[in-house]
């Protein structure tokens, strides 16, 4: 059976990681898709509200588990029998970095395989960032993630506050 994790922030969930999410599910027997809790960023969204939107999000693939993790995704890797992790690309500046971690990972599990899946063209400028800040702009965002999100997104910027969102580019 060829197990697979995608890990990320997934601050929220776009159509970019849903692009990267289908074609991997059709890749893979079992695709475990992971909010990595990274200590140096402050998401909008606790880990537990990132898992339930996911879930709520792939609930149409019947081979797609969601669950988070604050270790190494590696670890996690070896701990659900997965031989892969699929990493996501937008373009050229996201490949150089992908690719220092994919060695990182495969320096800490060698028998781990890195697989980059590219975003569909037409999303590859989307970036979860980029939706905060278009959020924070007054923007309709529905082009970039799926109506459900977009309404958890602009309810959370409007209770937190404009300011309190990174600002970046989509």
């Amino acid at each position: 059976m060829r197990v697979a994790l995608y890990a990320g922030t997934f601050d929220p969930v776009t159509r970019g990681h849903l692009s990267v999410i289908e074609r991997a599910a059709a890749l893979f027997d079992r695709l475990l898709v992971v909010v990595a809790v990274n200590p140096e960023k402050q998401p909008l969204f606790t880990p537990e509200e990132r898992v339930e939107m996911l879930r709520d999000v792939v609930a149409p693939f019947p081979n797609v588990a969601c669950t988070s993790t604050s270790g190494y995704v590696v670890h996690l890797a070896r701990e659900r029998a997965a031989r892969y992790l699929v990493r996501g690309v937008r373009g050229a500046t996201d490949t150089d970095a992908e690719i220092a971690l994919a060695h990182l990972n495969h320096e800490l599990a060698p028998e781990i395989e890195t697989v980059f899946i590219p975003a569909r063209a037409d999303l590859s400028e989307v970036s979860s960032s980029g939706l905060k800040e278009l959020v924070r702009n007054g923007a309709d965002v529905s082009r970039y993630c799926p109506s459900e999100i977009a309404a958890r997104l602009v309810q959370r910027i409007a209770t937190v506050g404009p300011n309190e969102v990174e600002s970046t580019h989509v």
